[in-house]
């Protein structure tokens, strides 16, 4: 490996040990083997660096899904919906879990203009790959209105399951109440 993805490793390892603020320049240095001039020769300063990491960290996570055959219920059903949400929910339960990150970037998210950008574009992109573990298919042919519509809907179902498993795990749901919520949606609008 290179100074890049060494910096990028030892970046990764120090967000899950120190989160994003505390993490230093100097912290990412020492975990990498590298030297201070390669974080901005590589990535141009340590916050751009950390935001990178951090999608590569969601990136490993979501790979364990990436293949929506992984799952053994029907694309699009609430069976898949049920599973998808309860693999997700099984991630925020477990020791160290970058989740626990998201809530601390969106809270910084002012005060870092350039990495609240750098996140966005990639925001983007998460709703392209959410789909295909609901939905089936491949993430390479999703299309772009429904990105902006049903990937912006599970990412914002994401985020606010992220916040309350952040905040407070004992109460937030799991995937039996999402599914039952979403069943009653669906009742309520076939009512209509």
């Amino acid at each position: 490996m290179g100074h890049r993805e060494d910096l990028l490793e030892g970046a990764k390892r120090c967000l899950l040990a120190k989160g994003f603020v505390r993490t230093t320049a100097r912290d990412i240095v020492k975990e990498s083997g590298t030297n201070l001039a390669s974080i901005g020769y590589h990535y141009g300063s340590k916050d751009k660096l950390l935001a990178e990491a951090y999608i590569a960290l969601v990136g490993e996570v979501s790979d364990d899904w990436e293949l929506s055959d992984a799952f053994g219920t029907a694309p699009g059903s609430l069976d898949r919906f049920h599973e998808v949400w309860s693999s997700i929910i099984r991630t925020m339960r477990e020791p160290g879990s970058i989740w626990h990150l998201s809530v601390e970037i969106i809270a910084m998210g002012d005060q870092l203009p350039d990495v609240r950008d750098h996140l966005a574009r990639a925001q983007r992109e998460a709703a392209r790959g959410i789909i295909p573990l609901f939905s089936g298919g491949r993430e390479e042919d999703v299309a772009e209105e429904d990105v902006d519509s049903i990937g912006q809907l599970y990412n914002t179902l994401m985020t606010g399951l992220i916040a309350q498993w952040t905040f407070d795990p004992k109460t937030a749901p799991g995937a039996e109440q999402l599914t039952e919520g979403l069943r009653r949606v669906i009742e309520d609008v076939n009512r209509s």
